[in-house]
């Protein structure tokens, strides 16, 4: 699992591309923590575009991000989910939770 992050304007974008699986999940947690706190963001977007495989680790490192944003009093948006990633965020509900495009 790699992350490239952005952050212009108090926005930061972090793209991930890889397996989001137990193996990656660990590291790519740290790492987007380290970027969110490096830019201190109002808005974090997640771009999953580049993510091949998702499982419930993926629903990890959202809430951890959600959780991180609202601690900042910013916001988070997911996007360029695959339909396979889409499947494991529908069956949590994560949608209720986080805005997802």
């Amino acid at each position: 699992m790699e992350l490239n992050a952005k952050s212009v304007d108090r926005k930061l974008l972090v793209e991930l591309s890889g397996d989001l699986d137990h193996h990656g999940a660990r590291e790519a947690i740290r790492q987007l923590e380290l970027a969110i706190d490096a830019a201190l963001p109002r808005q974090l977007v997640l771009d999953m575009a580049g993510v091949g495989f998702m499982d419930s680790s993926g629903i990890a490192l959202i809430m951890r991000a959600q959780q991180r944003m609202q601690l900042l009093d910013g916001s988070l948006l997911v996007c360029n989910v695959s339909s396979q990633a889409r499947r494991v965020l529908d069956v949590a509900g994560i949608g209720r939770r986080v805005t997802i495009r």
